[in-house]
Order: C-alpha cells, then structure tokens, then sequence
C-alpha cells in the first residue's frame, strides 16, 4: 500500500442499526502531503509546511503591528498585545521564578503562541476540506480520498515533533549553564536530604537506580510532548471529517446532507478551540517545568 494510511471498518454499505458499518477515521491520511506536487525543487513543500508558514508570518505581522508605532498609553492592538505578554511572562515567572523567568520567556512564549495559533488556525473553513480528490484505495463503493490544500500544521508530527526536539536541545544548554554538568549529574544520581554514614551506603544504589529511570524518561519528554499534541489535533480533524459527513455517511439526500455537513460539526468546532488552547497550554506548561526543575533545586535545598 502506498504512504497513504487510513482506516476504514469493513462494509461499503451504511446502517443507522450497524455502527460498525461507519468510516472511522477515513477521511484523513495521517502524512502530510506534497503542496505543489511531489517532485521537482519544491517537492519538499508539504500542505502542513505551507500552514506552518503562514502561523509564522501572521505572528511576525501581529508583532510588527503592535511595535510599528509604540505609544506611552497603549490603545486598541497595542494593548492587547502588552496585555498577552505580561500575563504570559507573570505566568512563566511564577513557575520558573524571577532569576530565569527573562531568559526562558521568549522560548515558553513563543512555543504557547505558535502551537494556540496553529490549532486554531487549522479550524478555518477550507483548511482540510479544500483541496482536490482521487480514487479510494480500498476500492469501488468507497469514499474518493480529498487531498487538501492546507492541512493544520500540529496535525502533523514532523513539526511537533521538531518543536520538542528543539526544546530539549535549547533544555540541555540551560541547564548546563546554570547548574553546569557536574551539577546536573549530582541532582540525577546523588542521594537527597543529607543522608550520611551506613545509610548513605544503603540508598546510593537506589537513587543510581532512579537515576537511570530518570535519564530515560528525559530522554522520552520529546516522543511524549510530540505524540501528545499530534494526537490532540489529529484526532481533531478526523472528528470533524465525519461530522461533515456523517449526513452522506447515513444515506441523507443532497439537500439534508449539505444542512448536517455544516450544522453537526458546529458543537465539535467549539471542542476543538478548547482543545486547541488547552494543548498550546499542557505543552508550554509542561516545558516551563521541565526548565524550573532541572535549573532550581539547588536552590530549594539550600532553604
């Protein structure tokens, strides 16, 4: 089978008395797919590459609108931007704390801002519907597979995955710089509370033992953060496939199928905001974590 994946349950034929008989997950492939063709020099311009472009020129707009002309009491635009950005940095600093709050933010914020505006962004109308079709793999009587123009850029794991990857590397060197290697390795393996004598001989092949656990687990923050965002949206954008179609799918005529195309996925729209916010948040959370928990314990200790 072609790279194209799908997932189809058995008949070709649809009963209101056999749910079984529904497509589930059978409109959306999970790869991304050539933009403009796939060859030639731009054969690498996925239909999710494309978006992700775009989230990031409609951020450096919005940027450059608020800042263009800065006025001392800010209004309309201006405010709202300033606004986001102190909430934004309140919330950093009171998890990371003050010393590396300023050095952490624009990292945590950029994550939180692109990752909201690319789910969102993925629940315009047309992206993910608009696109041009060709016939079923799984042969006649089967729905024809829409390749779409645009697909959302977090419904695509190569970016959130690339997201997280980027994280931990940018991780690694703020930890290292703060608490420096040895630093790093004392607080992964070394015995905790001030344990000293016979009893310190006892635990230290217990927290070596945890030690590992946690280099593992470090090591699996990026499959976790990725695979937890692609999940989201793309089990997102599937919902609202079948929603769409869900009146064609139970045999409506043209008229009642174009009516619940659009009335059925309406409540699902409004999930998928929540959603949408709700992932840029775990994600940007969980990395603000990461950071305050590898950079700050030598502080805790101390008090």
């Amino acid at each position: 089978m072609n790279a194209i994946i799908m997932i189809k349950f058995a008949p070709d034929t649809f009963s209101l008395f056999d749910p079984s008989s529904f497509f589930l997950l059978g409109e959306v492939p999970i790869n991304a797919e050539p933009f403009v063709g796939d060859s030639g020099l731009l054969s690498w311009l996925s239909n999710s590459i494309f978006v992700a472009a775009i989230v990031v020129l409609l951020i450096l707009w919005a940027s450059r609108k608020a800042t263009k002309n800065i006025q001392r009491i800010p209004t309309g635009f201006q405010n709202f931007f300033e606004f986001t950005i102190e909430f934004l940095f309140n919330q950093v600093e009171q998890i990371v704390g003050k010393k590396l709050a300023p050095r952490v933010f624009p990292l945590l914020a950029t994550i939180f801002i692109y990752i909201l505006i690319a789910n969102w962004f993925g629940l315009l109308p047309g992206v993910g519907t608009i696109g041009f079709g060709f016939s079923s793999p799984f042969g006649p009587g089967s729905s024809d597979h829409i390749v779409p123009l645009l697909r959302p850029a977090t419904a695509d794991l190569n970016l959130t995955l690339g997201i997280a990857a980027l994280f931990m590397v940018i991780w690694v060197w703020l930890t290292v710089k703060e608490i420096g290697v040895w630093g790093f390795i004392k607080h992964t393996f070394g015995p905790k509370g001030g344990l000293k004598g016979k009893m310190l001989m006892i635990i230290v092949p217990i927290f070596l033992f945890v030690g590992v656990i946690e280099i593992i687990s470090i090591g699996l923050r990026p499959v976790s953060l990725s695979l937890r965002l692609f999940g989201n949206i793309f089990a997102g954008e599937n919902l609202l496939h079948v929603m769409g179609k869900l009146g064609e799918i139970l045999g409506a005529g043209p008229v009642l199928a174009w009516f619940t195309s659009w009335i059925i996925p309406l409540p699902t729209y409004f999930l998928e905001l929540l959603v949408g916010g709700l992932q840029a948040m775990v994600f940007a959370l969980l990395c603000a974590v990461y950071i305050q928990l590898s950079t700050t314990h030598d502080e805790e200790e101390e008090h």
